[in-house]
């Protein structure tokens, strides 16, 4: 067989493969081990606990012989949970009624049909829904998710070096750039670059070349809404050339090549940059550390979206699956999503950020927000959710949505690899990456 035909088949076959599992194929694994309990996996938390403190108020309202839910947290990174949740979901390993997913992973678990399709019923006011995050949900024109907890870049930056960032209208990177350039001048104790941000071989390459990619060319799709490849060599190009200029030494933190989020947040913290690329679970810890000094923006240019959804499985029996539906809308309510906002995560709703926005759902938690610090609900983090944080939810971009996300993010990480090793030539990445998308797309 010729070699340029290999991947070509072997992406087909791939594909292919997803698709020949329909929702309609019948429920694999064992019999309901808890037939009284619905079981729901999810990654970790990084707030106080919000996601099972949700759960043990739904339980405390089932009473005596309901039906209660059970959170399983998973442990691992991103890609080691989904391998977890792929197993469990494809061999009857273990049994869940519910999963948390990545928002990129819906269309791989509803094309496999690990997930069912969810009735209208699973959706509290659907109209409440931040457009965008909603989008999310759906595969095939199919709703197979609810928004659970989002995500978004947003830019941290110190107010005391800076000053006040006049980020509205027409906001870019020649923006950010010209403020970063007067700082190389100045030099501010400690400081060694402009920004920081996570370009370790790991998904966070992959949202800052979308970021970059999106920013570059208006209306970028990588794939269609079938998950074909459709972007073009040129298309690519512009967003390399942009991803380059972002992160070459005259701006970026060195260290920024092998970080992740965590690495990024402390060299902030540490005073090594002005400016920070990070998510928004990182803004109360910032903001115990730096007070008023700490200034949150969006992003210059594009901003991709995070979050997960939940879906039900199709293991789920017929008997239970009016209580799972019950147990989803329930826990992606309005004032399900107040609580998640004021825990930290960013709230799926509209309607959570207004300023008399309150969770009732569940009581304050005594303990502390993240092992570092934690900071109250006050009129300070109101406006940020409501003046930065919604905003840039409403018009974030999307990876790109495809059963083979998997396969996809693999070769951004490694094809934009040449931009951030010294030693290797930046040219011909367009043109490689470009190859590689079109060979794995269908």
């Amino acid at each position: 067989m010729p070699r340029s035909v290999r991947p070509l088949l072997a992406g087909f076959l791939a594909f292919a493969a997803l698709a020949a599992c329909t929702e309609s194929a019948p429920p694999a694994g064992p019999v309901d081990p808890e037939p009284d309990t619905i079981v729901v996996a999810s990654g970790r938390d990084v707030t106080d606990g919000i996601r099972q403190r949700l759960i043990d108020a739904w339980n405390a309202r089932q009473g005596a012989g309901g039906v209660k839910a059970r959170l399983v947290e998973l442990p691992g990174s991103a890609d080691q949970q989904r391998s977890q949740l792929l197993g469990a979901l494809q061999s009857g390993s273990a049994h869940y009624d519910v999963v948390n997913l990545d928002v990129t992973w819906v269309p791989e678990f509803a094309a496999a049909g690990l997930v069912r399709r969810l009735p209208e019923e699973a959706v509290s006011e659907a109209g409440d829904l931040i457009g965008t995050v909603d989008g999310t949900s759906f595969w095939g024109g199919e709703r197979y998710a609810v928004p659970f907890n989002s995500d978004v870049g947003l830019l941290y930056y110190r107010r005391d070096q800076v000053g006040e960032l006049k980020a509205g209208a027409g906001w870019g990177w020649d923006e950010l750039a010209a403020v970063i350039d007067g700082l190389s001048r100045k030099s501010p104790p400690g400081w060694k670059a402009g920004w920081t941000t996570q370009l370790a071989p790991y998904e966070g390459r992959t949202v800052n070349a979308v970021e970059a990619f999106a920013s570059a060319v208006e209306g970028l799709r990588i794939t269609d809404e079938r998950g074909r490849y459709q972007a073009t060599e040129e298309q690519l190009a512009s967003g390399v050339a942009e991803l380059r200029r972002r992160t070459t030494s005259a701006y970026v933190l060195g260290d920024a090549y092998t970080s992740n989020e965590d690495d990024s947040l402390s060299d902030f913290t540490q005073g090594r940059t002005s400016f920070l690329r990070n998510w928004p679970y990182a803004y109360p810890s910032l903001r115990s550390a730096f007070k008023d000094d700490l200034g949150v923006a969006p992003l210059p240019g594009k901003a991709v979206l995070g979050g997960q959804n939940l879906a039900m499985t199709r293991s789920v029996s017929e008997e239970k699956a009016d209580k799972t539906v019950e147990l989803i809308r329930f826990l992606t309510d309005a004032d399900s999503e107040r609580c998640l906002l004021q825990a930290g995560f960013a709230a799926t709703r509209e309607s959570a950020y207004g300023e008399a926005a309150r969770c009732t759902h569940v009581a304050p938690s005594a303990g502390r927000h993240t092992a570092e610090s934690a900071v109250p609900w006050t009129a300070d983090q109101v406006r940020f959710s409501r003046d930065i944080l919604l905003p840039a939810l409403r018009t974030a971009v999307q990876r790109p949505r495809t059963p083979l996300y998997g396969a996809v993010t693999q070769t951004l990480i490694d094809k934009l690899s040449p931009l951030f090793d010294p030693r290797a030539d930046p040219s011909g990445v367009a043109e490689a990456l470009h190859e590689a998308l079109g060979e794995e797309l269908p």
